[in-house]
């Protein structure tokens, strides 16, 4: 008895005995959570598809150009000179999401993953749709290829594609920026076949993940399922069954009218199999928290409901943590939660602190390889530079000046007139920075130079200026 107990450990549930894929078939979530996601999800997905189009300062609101190492967050771009600021948001990510597991479970995975919000309120909604709820979904799949089925299947395959093909154009305009996107549209694609190649191989994979892959991912691929295991401890709230009170004395049974189950010693677990027929990864939720659980709060919906329906106290599937099933404590903040929320604290101050000095402008002065000083008339010193401005703005610097800071001398910049710098672009090119001999201290100084847009100061930088030795 013990052993067939505990055969669910020895293999997950989307898996059969002779090891082949086991099709899940969940039934239709209704009930008050599912609501609730709902309004979450499609405010999400919202959100993602309106981010690339919306423009804060002329900078799209969300973009990831990791080809050129340009992201945009929140309308702030960042350079790749930037990209040590963009490491450390994701580290601010990472930890965020470490103390938000270690204390509420997997809530982002029910509640806010991508992967779980198109499966769940996209692709499988279609699929309710189409095919009809979990009893019709397994009569449709042992069903011969008849002209039913067949018109079913193109019906819902051909809308997959196109939400897939939508789905890898929105992924495209967060990678090169929606108005690299829109230019491609209207070109046409026969005059930019690679980035069609590129979007045709997105949509493949969007479509194999949602069509046929599906809670796999969650399940096998993603790694965040597998971080419970050193996150997760007796006072995490997760989705949870409530063992003491469904078991009780004589284990759960199934449900017999007017009987009297407080008196029987029976569990208020009737063994209806509703939370397992729902979950959408095909775990009994009854075997306590497993990797594949998402939180995605179905069981809780589809308990209640049969808790109601027998006149039973709802909550048997909840959100609770070990502790408070099994002695009704109360939530704490635990040591290590705080120990999280400290190391979050200080990265967040540490980010902030670097925004809030990051210049919009960026100047790099370089002595140019291999090339010695030279010595001129009237004891003059020169050396020969190359200079890089980035500019991190949507407006043009204009009449930008290089102005030595820390010693008297002049800066000759190569075939620049007037020198600027366009609107999110940066601009290079040679300079010469001239010394007299005596006022070099060594035969290598450290200059300080001012860049200067119509007189006034907006970057400085320092670079190494050579001198003869005995100059010093």
């Amino acid at each position: 008895m013990a052993e067939e107990q505990e055969k669910f450990r020895d293999s997950i549930a989307t898996i059969n005995e002779e090891g082949k894929r086991n099709w899940i078939f969940p039934k239709k979530p209704v009930g008050k959570f599912y609501e609730y996601r709902k309004y979450v999800s499609y405010g999400l997905l919202l959100i993602l598809f309106a981010s690339p189009f919306i423009k804060i300062n002329g900078n799209q609101f969300l973009m990831f150009n990791v080809l050129e190492r340009r992201f945009n967050i929140f309308g702030f771009p960042f350079w790749p000179q930037d990209f040590y600021l963009f490491v450390l948001m994701m580290i601010i990510g990472v930890v965020f999401v470490i103390l938000f597991t270690v204390a509420f479970g997997r809530l982002f995975c029910g509640w806010v993953c991508p992967q779980t919000i198109f499966m769940e309120m996209v692709f499988r909604r279609i699929e309710y749709w189409i095919d009809g709820d979990r009893g019709k979904q397994m009569r449709l799949d042992k069903m011969p290829w008849n002209a039913e089925k067949i018109r079913k299947r193109l019906l819902k395959w051909f809308i997959f594609f196109l939400i897939s093909f939508l789905i890898a154009n929105v992924f495209l305009a967060y990678l090169i920026g929606s108005d690299q996107l829109l230019e491609y549209i209207t070109d046409g694609p026969s005059l930019h076949v690679s980035t069609l190649i590129s979007l045709l191989i997105f949509t493949a994979v969007f479509y194999f993940i949602f069509a046929w892959f599906r809670e796999q991912v969650c399940i096998i691929a993603c790694p965040y399922g597998r971080l419970q295991g050193v996150l997760l401890d007796n006072k995490s709230i997760v989705v949870a069954y409530d063992h003491v009170r469904g078991e009780k004395e004589k284990g759960r049974a199934k449900f017999k009218k007017n009987e009297d189950r407080e008196a029987s010693g029976k569990g208020d677990c009737i063994d209806c199999f509703q939370c397992v027929h729902v979950c959408p990864t095909g775990i009994d939720i009854r075997n306590g928290t497993q990797l594949e659980c998402v939180n995605c709060t179905a069981c809780i919906d589809a308990c209640d409901h049969m808790m109601e329906s027998v006149n039973l106290p709802k909550g048997l599937i909840r959100y609770a943590s070990e502790e408070n099933i099994e002695k009704n404590a109360k939530f704490k903040f635990t040591a290590r939660m705080k120990g999280y929320t400290v190391v979050l604290g200080i990265l967040i101050a540490v980010l902030t602190g670097l925004l809030f000095i990051r210049n919009d402008v960026e100047a790099r002065v370089l002595r140019l390889p291999g090339q010695l000083y030279e010595k001129k008339a009237d004891n003059i010193i020169s050396n020969v530079y190359t200079f890089k401005l980035v500019n991190k703005t949507n407006r043009e610097i204009n009449n930008v000046q290089f102005k030595l800071v820390s010693h008297s001398g002049t800066i000759k910049v190569v075939s620049h007139q007037i020198l600027q710098v366009p609107a999110k672009e940066f601009t290079e090119g040679t300079l010469f920075i001239e010394l007299n001999a005596k006022d070099l201290e060594d035969e290598k100084d450290k200059l300080k130079i001012g860049v200067f847009s119509n007189d006034e100061l907006i970057e400085t930088t320092t670079t190494t200026f050579l001198g003869p030795r005995s100059y010093k």
